[in-house]
């Protein structure tokens, strides 16, 4: 039987009160899970992202717990439970891949680990001592996909994880995310119908900042998230 870890209730978020981008959005994510979160342009799927990353404080809801204990999104033994990659991030522009790395397990308080497979399995090898700021979009979210699988939080948010990777570094990632169960639970939002319908355990369709349908096992098709999507080509 499947044990929840986190669990929300009746959540509404917002940029500009009384106009809210989710209403009552309700969502349990089960351990050792792989979710996948679909949805159009303006469903609300970074919006739910930046505020279980506490990135947003303007939020409310009637139950937020973490493996069964009461939390707020900014608590900071929440925060070192849960590791996000954004889909922008420009943030420590000054470091190296290498300081960047040892800064986060630093701060997770967690030895640093050998990334080698993950480094090589992005295609990573000649940028590991560049600036981040000079980086590509696609070899910055590198850095942030492989400090994510390094540190293997019990709680992994990805954010259009695909965006900017090339096709090798994209079939790497597909594997990652599939294996992540192993670690622990991972949520990650996309447009990219293949990487939900690949990887998911179960996948959740969000609409008009609601969560409109879950499907799961063999529910998980292309042509099933398409017709709840109203959707004639591929998304």
């Amino acid at each position: 039987m499947s044990e929840g870890i986190l669990q929300i209730n009746e959540l509404n978020g917002w940029y500009k009160k009384g106009s809210n981008v989710l209403s009552g959005l309700s969502l349990e994510l089960q351990k050792n899970e792989i979710v996948g979160l679909i949805g159009l342009n303006g469903a609300g799927k970074t919006t739910l992202i930046k505020i279980l990353s506490g990135l947003l404080d303007s939020y409310n809801a009637d139950i937020i717990s973490f493996d069964k204990k009461p939390v707020t999104f900014r608590d900071g033994k929440f925060k070192t439970m849960r590791y996000t990659v954004f889909s922008e991030d420009s943030s420590f522009g000054y470091f190296t891949f290498r300081e960047y790395l040892s800064y986060v397990f630093s701060a997770y308080g967690k030895k640093l680990p050998d990334v080698t497979e993950l480094v090589k399995g992005f295609h990573f090898e000649e940028y590991e001592n560049k600036l981040l700021k000079d980086l590509s979009m696609g070899n910055r979210r590198k850095v942030n996909l492989i400090t994510a699988f390094a540190l293997k939080t019990p709680l992994l948010l990805l954010d259009e994880p695909v965006n900017g990777l090339d096709f090798q570094s994209t079939e790497f990632l597909y594997s990652l995310i599939s294996g992540y169960k192993e670690y622990g639970t991972l949520l990650f939002s996309s447009h990219v119908l293949e990487s939900i319908t690949l990887t998911s355990d179960r996948v959740m369709v969000l609409e008009n900042g609601n969560i409109s349908h879950v499907f799961t096992g063999d529910e998980i098709t292309a042509e099933s998230v398409r017709k709840v999507l109203r959707l004639d080509n591929v998304i």
